[in-house]
């Protein structure tokens, strides 16, 4: 091959190579200008400014939620256990002695005031009765005598000295009978009773025992032959009014000044999670116990369809002092970092969120207290607040 046509093909060759780089130039311009009118793919951190930029596809997906004031309550929370109302509780006695004929109610029954708890035969009352009988006897002897005296007064068969003593002895005998009566009428006998016996003659030694109030049988210590006396020994029947219940707790000694007698309660038990039982402070212990180093805060609940049961646990919030206003987001707005302190994601357009420490409060109702580094109406990531920490935390690391 001559030199001339080495030289025109070297010519076309390298001409070749110059289209084929300019080609690849451009379409390396165009691939670059296509990704440049794209939005982005993931999301940008800056490390400097804490700030995390999300894409428009990461952003539809998050959920902003604005910081606002919200009342918060200063509660204080402890356990106890439920008991009766001791101030509500009656142990029913025999006012007499006797033997107890039968018994009407069992424990856990309900019982008005003025109910039959039980009978005694009270040897007491038939001694009453026996003597009403006897002075209603020597009422009518004493009433027929002065009628006949003064009969004879009249017919001149008698003189005034006979009336006068009959008349005496009349109102000896009628004052006699109503002191018997009352006699009669303390062991709760009525007057139609009363005057049933006069008529009839006949004793009655069965004594009536009642419900001295309106409540629920608690313990029993009845039974039909056994001999009781008034205070002395178990009680027949102790009753309680169960409308209201106490819950006694032990409080820790550090919060003892915050409790006062009056403030709302309110009691859950674990038999009815979820109810709330209310209530308030009626009595404070005078001591701290030296072993536990804890006070007596004892309240009175209203249980009005009778759930609670003596002996239950339970636990208590009391509410101490009068609600305070603070900036508050929900929890999940809250991360809590690795080294312990407490961050929000901050953002005005819903895209762009700048990492803030903030200092924390209670938590109460669904809502997270925020003491400090917050203000309201500032929009925080409500959702996906841990998602850009860890975006934060990686590019940190990496």
């Amino acid at each position: 091959m001559s030199f001339q046509a080495r030289y025109v093909g070297l010519v076309a060759a390298s001409a070749a190579m110059l289209l084929a780089g300019a080609w690849l130039l451009a379409r390396g311009d165009s691939v670059d200008s296509a990704k440049a009118g794209q939005p982005k793919a993931t999301a940008e951190v800056n490390v400097q400014q804490q700030t995390v930029e999300l894409s428009d596809k990461q952003a539809a997906k998050f959920k902003v939620a604005t910081a606002e004031p919200r009342a918060f309550r200063t509660l204080k929370r402890a356990v106890g256990s439920i008991d009766f109302n001791q101030n509500m509780l009656v142990q029913a006695f025999t006012p007499n002695p006797g033997r107890i004929v039968d018994t009407f109610f069992n424990v856990g029954d309900e019982v008005r005031k003025g109910d039959t708890l039980f009978t005694i035969e009270s040897p007491d009352l038939l001694q009453a009765e026996s003597a009403l009988l006897a002075a209603a006897g020597v009422l009518e002897l004493q009433t027929r005598t002065l009628t006949r005296v003064k009969q004879l007064l009249k017919t001149g068969g008698g003189a005034q000295r006979e009336v006068d003593q009959a008349t005496s002895d009349q109102q000896t005998a009628e004052g006699n009978y109503k002191a018997a009566r009352d006699a009669v009428r303390i062991f709760g006998k009525t007057d139609g009773e009363i005057d049933q016996i006069v008529a009839d003659r006949k004793v009655d030694s069965t004594l009536v025992v009642p419900s001295p109030i309106s409540g629920r049988i608690i313990a029993r210590n009845a039974a039909p032959g056994l001999y009781v006396q008034p205070a002395n020994g178990s009680p027949p029947f102790t009753l309680s009014d169960i409308s209201t219940m106490w819950m006694v707790a032990n409080v820790i000694e550090t919060d003892a000044p915050a409790y006062r007698i009056g403030q709302p309660v309110e009691v859950t038990v674990p038999a009815y999670p979820g109810e709330v039982f209310r209530g308030h402070v009626t009595t404070l212990g005078l001591n701290i116990d030296p072993n536990s180093h804890r006070q007596l805060v004892r309240s009175v609940i209203q249980d009005p369809q009778h759930k609670l049961r003596a002996g239950m646990l339970a636990s208590f919030t009391i509410e101490t002092e009068a609600p305070k206003t603070s900036v508050a987001v929900p929890p999940e707005a809250i991360v809590r970092e690795g080294d312990g302190t407490m961050t929000v994601w901050v953002t005005a357009d819903g895209r762009r969120f700048e990492r803030r420490t903030v200092k924390t409060g209670i938590e109460q109702d669904g809502w997270r207290q925020i003491l400090d580094g917050l203000s309201p109406g500032e929009s925080v990531a409500s959702t996906g607040a841990i998602f850009l920490s860890n975006k934060f935390a990686n590019a940190v690391t990496g």
